[in-house]
């Protein structure tokens, strides 16, 4: 019998070692991050790791005083994690992302980092970034794109002229672990998003293992088929968020 579900978040990332390279979903609210993978990941301690994500996040230092800056068009729930609490603990080496800091005044985690020569950035474009990852889903090694050439983005890259303007060749990213967020999930890995599926969807299966963080869990059958948005077979382990939030990070779940 196929049952993806896993009884908590620390054994759902276990074996995600140092140096890894991990895909993390969401996009624009914590609401559609997945906040328990990333504290499971927090407590297990491991470092090295090169996290593909929109932003970096503010991490917990300026958390209460994002949460005042954006309460008017969101609401940031208190039990929501982000990447900057592993840049807090040095345990990322890399970020591939769009946003590296912060636009909401000082320097984020990762921006200080940075600055101190302790991490390495490789930025890019919101739309090529989800193409890359899109591309290692499908199996496509790289790409051309018009995005970037003649820029900064374009150094060290490869490019060629199609219709008389340039494109730079972007490869795909393969993860080795996807976390991910979705709303609902039956026990084959079939997910349902509430809220723009942006990075969680087009992340789920371009890891070698994908792991989906869900609101809630149903019976065989139950989803309608034209709401899938993630089928199955992309999705290795499944982990059901608890019905009372956790009040702190450091809480095993």
């Amino acid at each position: 019998m196929i049952d993806k579900v896993v009884g908590s978040f620390d054994e759902a990332i276990a074996d995600l070692p140092s140096g890894a390279v991990v895909h993390v979903g969401g996009f624009i609210s914590p609401n559609y991050a997945p906040s328990y993978l990333l504290a499971a990941l927090a407590r297990k301690g491991s470092t090295g790791l090169t996290v593909v994500t929109t932003a970096m996040g503010v991490g917990t230092r300026r958390a209460q005083d994002y949460a005042e800056a954006v309460h008017s068009v969101m609401r940031i729930p208190g039990d929501a994690v982000g990447v900057g609490l592993l840049v807090e603990r040095h345990q990322v080496a890399k970020g591939i992302t769009s946003f590296p800091g912060s636009n909401r005044g000082g320097e984020s985690p990762f921006e200080e980092q940075l600055r101190q020569g302790q991490v390495e950035v490789e930025l890019i474009g919101q739309g090529s970034l989800a193409e890359r990852i899109r591309a290692a889903r499908a199996g496509i090694a790289a790409f051309y794109t018009p995005v970037g050439a003649g820029t900064t983005l374009a150094a060290d890259k490869e490019v060629r002229e199609f219709g008389g303007e340039p494109h730079v060749l972007e490869t795909a990213l393969l993860a080795d672990f996807a976390l991910i967020r979705a709303h609902r999930a039956d026990r084959y890995g079939n997910l349902v998003y509430r809220g723009p599926a942006t990075f969680n969807g087009t992340m789920a299966g371009a890891a070698r293992i994908t792991i989906a963080e869900v609101d809630e869990l149903v019976p065989l059958g139950e989803l309608d088929p034209n709401e899938i948005r993630t089928p199955g077979v992309y999705v290795q382990r499944v982990v059901l968020r608890p019905a009372v939030a956790a009040a702190s990070w450091e809480d095993p779940c």
